[in-house]
């Protein structure tokens, strides 16, 4: 699968839940998984592969948790920390986040799980969530930190080609 790179569309459009849990999805996830550590990734959104679909898969030190129609019941804390990813090459900024959250989702399976996360792992699955919202990395920078990477990634782009 190819990843998705910034000012692709696909990554502001809004996504549909998932309904069907049969193979095709399984499918979908197991390319999902491989794409993300081809490119050694942590989390990837289906948005980030050209799926407007409610899911995400996330492996954090050899944990690995599928997220399908993710809610966020409830955050706590902030906290600054460096991101990075998949759909901004080489970039990387400050971001809040909560510290500790509370997630709603569905396993592969659709049976409903509930889950409290925190520290680093929480910041993970909100950015993997924010994807999903058709939220980016650069929305949450200050207006000229975010023209200074768009800058950068359209002209890189323009490059490529």
């Amino acid at each position: 699968m190819k990843i998705r790179v910034f000012p692709d569309p696909v990554l502001r459009e809004p996504v549909d839940p998932v309904e069907d849990f049969g193979s095709d999805l399984s499918k979908l996830l197991a390319d999902m998984w491989a794409t993300m550590y081809v490119k050694d990734g942590i989390g990837l959104a289906a948005p980030q592969v050209g799926i407007s679909k409610s899911l995400a898969v996330i492996d954090y030190h050899g944990e690995r948790y599928t997220l399908i129609n993710p809610e966020v019941l409830d955050a706590e804390g902030d906290e600054e920390g460096e991101e990075g990813c998949l759909s901004f090459p080489g970039i990387f900024v400050k971001v809040h986040r909560p510290t500790r959250i509370r997630v709603r989702f569905q396993d592969e399976s659709g049976d409903p799980r509930e889950m409290d996360v925190h520290g680093f792992l929480a910041r993970v699955f909100m950015h993997e969530i924010d994807h999903l919202k058709g939220k980016l990395l650069i929305d949450h920078v200050s207006p000229m930190r975010r023209h200074m990477i768009t800058s950068k990634l359209k002209k890189r782009s323009a490059e490529e080609r």
